[in-house]
């Protein structure tokens, strides 16, 4: 497996891996799935400022992870939302675990120090990998997405990182 950044050809295959996560999941709320050029417009739009990043096996991307603002105030600039998202075929290989570390590892190198996780639950295995990691959760938010006529619980997570507060680039 190989990670690296991401690069706008790999639009079609992120949209392919996310695509059954919207139409058979309510592990993101998204009711549509977004176009090949959403995605290449996503890509964009989080380059400047965060990491995404994606894992290929045998030349093929099975999965990816980037970082997006959390909320868009100056007194949150070291806190960051991370998202993960790898094919069926790939789940249970530590794919994930993989482009957690290395989504994390950048992170901090360009001083982030908070990082948050949604988590649409039930959801044992994003809840247990997040733990593992040092997560812990922080909120709790029933019946607040409506996906599949019915109503889903969130919870967020986050992990703490101490260090010095820079600036971030």
């Amino acid at each position: 497996m190989m990670i690296r950044p991401v690069q706008l050809s790999d639009a079609a295959a992120i949209r392919a891996i996310y695509q059954p996560y919207v139409t058979e999941t309510a592990i993101t709320f998204e009711v549509d799935v977004p176009t090949v050029q959403e995605f290449e417009s996503r890509i964009t739009k989080t380059l400047p400022q965060f990491p995404y990043l994606v894992a290929e096996v045998d030349g093929k991307v099975v999965g990816y992870a980037y970082a997006s603002t959390y909320y868009a105030r100056a007194a949150y600039d070291w806190t960051t939302e991370l998202s993960i998202y790898v094919s069926k075929e790939a789940r249970g290989q530590g794919i994930g675990s993989d482009l957690y570390t290395a989504l994390e590892e950048e992170l901090q190198a360009r001083g982030y120090l908070r990082f948050l996780a949604c988590i649409a639950v039930p959801n044992e295995a994003s809840i247990s990998m997040h733990e593992k990691r040092g997560y812990v959760q922080v909120a709790h938010f029933p019946k607040i997405g409506y996906k599949f006529n019915k109503w889903h619980d969130i919870v967020w997570m986050q992990k703490t990182i101490e260090g010095p507060v820079r600036k971030i680039k």
